[in-house]
């Protein structure tokens, strides 16, 4: 059975942002100084991580309506 939380509109934002940017999900994280964790969170919309949530819209320049 798969427990995987589906990808919110937000995480689908962020995904389609890395690939125009050719960068995965870790890199990012690294370059940044985000958890990987908690980004996974925000692509999952396990936790609402405002903090990481809004340095992630920000550097992705991720529109407010997808925010």
């Amino acid at each position: 059975m798969n427990k995987k939380k589906p990808v919110t509109p937000f995480g689908w934002a962020i995904k389609r942002r890395l690939t125009e940017l050719q960068m995965d999900q870790k890199t990012f994280c690294e370059q940044h100084g985000i958890p990987p964790y908690r980004l996974s969170n925000l692509i999952h919309g396990t936790r609402k991580a405002t903090r990481f949530r809004n340095q992630v819209a920000d550097l992705l320049q991720i529109p407010d309506e997808l925010r």
